[in-house]
């Protein structure tokens, strides 16, 4: 059963360097009652048996079928899928699943799976090469976002988002995608113009990357085809290719009895019922059906460890248990008892995390258990040491494991995980409505690759409320399935190091077959903790004002006797959820532009650093109990003109979330220990960023582009290991006092309640004027008449080329930024088309629109990409001449309309959810002129002509001004 309950569903993670602090996340539950109830009461599920009205996808299993969905197979043996969602409004999400990928390919065949996903997009029966792009285009499809495909192991799936779908562009579409699938263009022309497309797509991958997970797949999946079949193949191959040998793959694979259409829209299930029939019962497949590929289990006897040395990528180690992947019934006990296993690897990556809280040897370490390929069940581990010694970070991870499996948890642990369970279940339930279609269909998509069925929100709830009735979650059972987890067929794990250790491997296989005693020590629960350990605020604000910001939407001001100011938009636009933003101060205005500040590590260790209460300091694991049970969140940020804190609850939980923010700005602790660990974060990441082109770009074109200011770009590694907890405070602590405070509460709550929340907690603070000095000016760079050149040290064939000209900033100039965009997207896909589809020599150049509302300057359009080494002054003369074309000749009305229409479709789909709204009117409290701008935004971008398009290329895309960089291979 798909579900989000589980940790990991099928996909192959790597490490992640950190998770960002709980109080950040998904709030921890706190201990509940030794005996946790459903929150409220649910009729029992009752398995239901097959029957000749059992839809294909739950075969075999006693789970309920979703009704919402329409489920069906055609005589050609083709699956479908459908079903009516109206989020967002109008929007009709297409998924087509091929049963092919890499894991499916014979030696001489490697990456062509991926190449025929290409292919099929470039033309077919139906469409001439590159005109399904332009007719989407005219449908108001954004190329990429709104139609892509991607290719895995076992399985290829083509997406496409249609917003404001009519019956006739939903008829085209379908037929468009029937051609792609039964008779895609696989002529050598065709192989010819998109192969170098593919080679760019492989080349601009990120070795060291690339390289260790290679390593890593060859040694879990030692025996198995998954150990040495990446989707993208290899160049031998893929030059190799024919037109004849791309066609036969596609005619064995591309089948309808492989085929799987899934669509979730904002139309009647009938109709789209129809469409599939319509114009895919005809497809029939070449020659017979091939045998279902084995993908063959993890033996015994394959080496235990490898060691790699990748000097750019930080320290660290991957250890896997493997068990052979079976196909088996997917069933309501089946859930439930895998549910044991997900609390037990929950119950262990807490204490994981609090031990590297406490400064342990490893700045972060985690466990999930997840099907991969259809090739093994396997728990795996990742683990960043701290610093260099991976022996020492594995010895204590592998404590904590046997700690697990000797000593079975307390009840009060496994009474937090239920209860931080059930929160987020009952929330999917009160959510999901408000779902969006193409998150249901990729959903179900997923599912269906793994074999397992989908069940809704309020079957999942009910599923795991009868395993908790059932008593699954005992402190035994629990224990037991620790052991069942961490037992397999095999156990592997492999290093990086960052220079070479040829005893690496002999120490890694040792580490693994050292005995580690767990202790015999039980755990002493913790208590929970109550709100009212957070300082007290003082008596609620009185209001001064209140007047409507915004008619239309209707957005409410609301200002109170301490300077601060609400603006509340309630509304049911997505049921059960309520959005708050908290900004303060001046944000990258209130930094210091002449020399660099501990401002870089705000986002691993502000929020960590903790709040400081009478009695005592709450730090993270004290707020990880304090919002226990409860969506309640916590994240940190720096926008142009303020901080903010923020946080996504419910109406029920509105007044503590805020309750908490007031805290932390009216009373922040300073913990030294977030800052170290961010601090180790940083460095143990650092070298990555000079590995490939992308990462330097990353690391410095921001600072470049301006002008080398310190606000912006990343640290060098002196300036990271400077980093004390004393300077940090001393930075964040008068920034965190600052004003001053506009607060946005938007979402699924009531008015009153709402104005009454704030005013008894930001509006109780006290006053924080706003100051009055005048923000450090934004410089965009001079023009340069050579590129500004950066080097890298990762793979030889790969470089990196950027160009800039400046344009404007502020409020006073957002009707024109919206037109801006539109040039941008012109010049996009005019771009795209030259530099991808037909010289082959870089995969997704962009161009970018930057227009900073808050700042009094910085804004800039700039084309990017990754091309060949020897291609960057081919890059920048062909977007000069683009640009110059611009200048000279205005755009054709037709291209026109196929660049705002993507816009305005993306405008109005936003439009439909809350973030949308608060990003629209943050800050117009203080500067009324974003507020007058907002009704605007679509008229601003339906009327721009051609004749105003050319005057802003004119204004701003002048020669004399650009600014260029390019990011090469070191010379070695």
């Amino acid at each position: 059963m798909a579900s989000s309950f589980r940790l990991a569903t099928g996909a192959f993670t790597t490490l992640a360097l950190i998770a960002a602090p709980l109080a950040a996340q998904t709030p921890p539950a706190s201990p509940a009652p030794a005996s946790p109830a459903p929150a409220r009461q649910l009729p029992p599920l009752e398995p239901v048996a097959q029957g000749p009205d059992t839809p294909w996808l739950f075969k075999g299993s006693d789970i309920p079928p979703d009704r919402s969905w329409t489920y069906g197979v055609l005589s050609n043996g083709l699956k479908y899928a459908v079903r009516k969602n109206g989020v967002p409004p109008g929007q009709v999400a297409i998924r087509v699943a091929i049963g092919t990928g890499s894991l499916m390919e014979t030696d001489s065949e490697r990456g062509f799976a991926h190449l025929i996903e290409h292919l099929t997009f470039r033309g077919s029966v139906h469409v001439p090469d590159g005109e399904s792009k332009r007719v989407w285009q005219r449908l108001g499809v954004t190329f990429g976002s709104d139609s892509n495909a991607s290719t895995s192991f076992t399985q290829t799936v083509y997406k496409l988002d249609l917003p404001s779908a009519t019956p006739a562009g939903l008829d085209e579409s379908m037929k468009i995608l029937s051609g792609m699938m039964a008779e895609p263009t696989l002529t050598q022309a065709a192989l010819d113009a998109e192969r170098p497309v593919v080679l760019s797509e492989q080349r601009e991958q990120p070795g060291p990357q690339v390289r260790f997970g290679d390593a890593v797949r060859a040694l879990f999946f030692a025996g198995q085809p998954l150990s040495d079949r990446s989707p993208i193949g290899n160049v031998d191959t893929l030059q190799a290719a024919t037109a004849a040998s791309v066609k036969a793959f596609h005619d064995r694979w591309y089948r309808p009895d492989r085929a799987i259409i899934v669509i979730a829209g904002d139309a009647d299930p009938a109709i789209l019922e129809a469409m599939v029939k319509k114009h895919f019962a005809g497809w029939q497949g070449n020659g017979p059906s091939p045998a279902e590929p084995k993908f063959g289990s993890p033996k015994a006897g394959e080496p235990v460890a490898a060691a790699v040395s990748e000097p750019t990528m930080p320290t660290l180690v991957q250890m896997a248990v493997l068990r052979p992947w079976t196909v088996g019934d997917d069933t309501i006990l089946f859930n439930q008892e895998r549910m044991i296993d997900q609390i037990a690897l929950r119950i262990l990556n807490r204490r994981l995390e609090s031990r590297a809280r406490a400064g342990g040897s490893y700045i972060s370490a985690g466990a999930n258990l997840d099907d991969v390929s259809r090739s093994a069940n396997i728990t795996q581990l990742s683990i960043l040491p701290l610093g260099d010694d991976w022996a020492a970070a594995l010895r204590d991870v592998r404590q904590s494991i046997a700690d697990a499996m000797r000593t079975a948890p307390t009840q009060a642990e496994i009474d937090r995980e239920v209860a931080e369970i059930r929160a987020g279940m009952e929330n999917e339930v009160r959510t999901a409505p408000v779902t969006a279609g193409a998150l249901l269909a990729d959903n179900l998509i997923a599912a269906t690759d793994i074999r397992e069925t989908v069940a809704g929100p309020e079957t999942s709830l009910r599923i795991f409320e009868g395993a908790v009735t059932k008593k699954f979650f005992t402190p035994a059972r629990v224990q037991a399935a620790t052991k069942k987890v961490f037992a397999g067929t095999a156990t592997r794990a492999i290093v990086n190091t960052r220079t070479p250790d040829p005893t690496a491997q002999t120490k890694l296989t040792a580490a693994l077959t050292q005995k580690i005693a767990g202790s015999a020590s039980r755990r002493s629960g913790q208590g929970a903790i109550g709100f009212d350990r957070l300082p007290s605020l003082g008596k609620p604000g009185a209001i001064t004002a209140r007047s409507m910001a915004l008619s239309d939407p209707p957005i409410e001001r609301v200002d109170f006797a301490n300077g601060s100011s609400l603006l509340l938009f309630p509304n049911e636009s997505e049921t059960g959820k309520v959005y708050v933003r908290v900004r303060f101060g001046r944000g990258l205005n209130a930094l210091p532009a002449d020399r660099r500040t501990p401002a870089f590590a705000a986002d691993l260790a502000l929020v960590a650093s903790g709040i400081q209460t009478p009695k005592g300091v709450l730090g993270q694991e004290e707020l990880d109990r304090l919002t226990g049970g409860r969506q309640i969140g916590l994240s940190f940020g720096i926008d142009d003109d303020a901080f903010s804190l923020s946080g996504i609850t419910t109406a029920a939980d509105l007044a503590d979330q805020l309750k908490l923010i007031a805290a932390k700005l009216q009373s922040p602790a300073w913990d030294p220990a977030p800052v170290a660990r961010a601090r180790a974060v940083m460095l143990a990441s650092y070298d990555a960023l000079g590995a490939s082109p992308d990462g330097v770009m990353a690391r410095d074109l921001d600072a470049l582009l301006h002008d080398n200011d310190p606000r912006w770009g990343t640290p060098d590694r002196k300036e990271i290991e400077a980093l004390t907890p004393a300077a940090f405070k001393a930075l964040w602590a008068p920034l965190l006092a600052s004003g001053p405070v506009e607060v946005q509460v938007f979402g699924d709550v009531q008015q009153q309640p709402a104005i009454d929340a704030v005013a008894a907690t930001i509006g109780a603070m006290a006053p924080r004027p706003a100051a009055t000095t005048p923000p450090p000016p934004v410089r965009f760079p001079a023009h340069v008449a050579t590129p500004v050149t950066r080097t890298h040290s990762g793979q030889p064939n790969q470089a990196a080329a950027a160009i800039a000209w400046p344009t404007g900033a502020g409020s006073a100039g957002l009707a024109e930024s919206r037109k801006l965009e539109v040039l941008a997207a012109v010049f996009r896909d005019r771009l795209l088309d030259r530099l991808r589809s037909q010289a082959g020599v870089s995969y997704s150049p962009n161009v970018d629109n930057g227009w900073p509302v808050g700042l009094p300057g910085g804004g800039r359009i700039m084309a990017i990409g990754m091309v060949p080494p020897d291609k960057t002054g081919f890059f920048f003369d062909l977007a000069r001449e683009l640009a110059a074309d611009l200048v000279k000749t205005p755009v054709p009305e037709d291209e026109l309309d196929r660049a705002k229409l993507p816009v305005i479709q993306m405008v109005a789909r936003m439009s439909s959810g809350n973030m949308f709204w608060m990003n629209q009117t943050q800050g117009g409290t203080r500067d009324p002129a974003r507020l007058a701008a907002i009704p605007g935004i679509i008229n601003d971008i339906r009327a721009t002509t051609p004749a105003e398009l050319q005057a802003l290329a004119s204004k701003y895309l002048v020669p004399a001004r650009d600014w260029s960089m390019q990011v090469l291979p070191e010379k070695k």
